[in-house]
Order: structure tokens, then sequence, then C-alpha cells
């Protein structure tokens, strides 16, 4: 008994710091290819970090109608402490790929990088939505 209630309480610790990870909120990606850009919400999904583009943004940065709002956007991104977060997935809507890819917190900052088939590419520096 004692097992099970030691297990439940690590697990709800685990979540709870999980939670409070910094890279959590609403991140504004750099412009893609035809100069547009999205807001990503960035929550957990199980204990791995994903995130959703929640609006999208043409290059004057007026709100678009979008068929990519609502799409993931990261996925499966395992968190290692440091800011560091590797081991995921990133959707780049305008070229319509799924890299595999790694971020770098720094305060308000966060650095996206990927690769496909060996081809890598700078997902570029987002910012945090305030």
């Amino acid at each position: 008994m004692r097992t099970v209630a030691l297990a439940m309480v690590l697990s709800m610790c685990a979540g709870a710091a999980m939670a409070a990870d910094p890279v959590l909120g609403v991140w504004k990606t750099k412009p893609d290819d035809n100069g547009n850009f999205g807001h990503v919400r960035v929550e957990t999904c199980a204990a791995l970090i994903c995130g959703t583009l929640v609006k999208a943004f043409d290059g004057a940065g007026k709100e678009i109608d979008s068929d990519n709002v609502g799409k993931r956007i990261i996925w499966d991104m395992q968190p290692y402490g440091d800011g560091f977060y590797d081991d995921g997935k990133v959707w780049s809507p305008d070229r319509n790929k799924t890299y595999n890819s790694e971020m770098q917190l720094s305060g308000n900052s966060l650095a996206v990088k990927g690769c496909v088939l060996g081809i890598c590419r700078d997902g570029g520096t987002w910012t945090r939505v305030k």
C-alpha cells in the first residue's frame, strides 16, 4: 500500500513540475517563406511538450484565416532541463514538412531547429507573446 501511495505522490509531483515548465505559453513564430507568422500555444501532452497553431498573421501583422489554425505544430518534445528540448517534431506549414527538432529556451526567446532527410533548417527564434 505504501508503494502505491508513494507512486501516486511522485506522479503528482512530476505532473506539477511539468505544468510549471517555463516553455509553456503562447509563442510568435518567425515569418515563414511567405512572410506569414503564427501564434503557437505550447503546452504539455502527457509527459511531453506539444504546440498548436492558435492564430495566423500576414506579413503586415493582420490576423488571417488559415486552414492550419488548430493543427499541431510541435509534438513529442522531451524536456531535458536548462531550457533544452529535443527528440520531438515540428511541422512547417509553409513547406508542409515535419522536422526532427530541438528547441532552446532563453528567457522570452525560443530557438527552434530541425532536420528532415539530412537537410537541416533553422526555424528561427520565436518570441513569447505577452
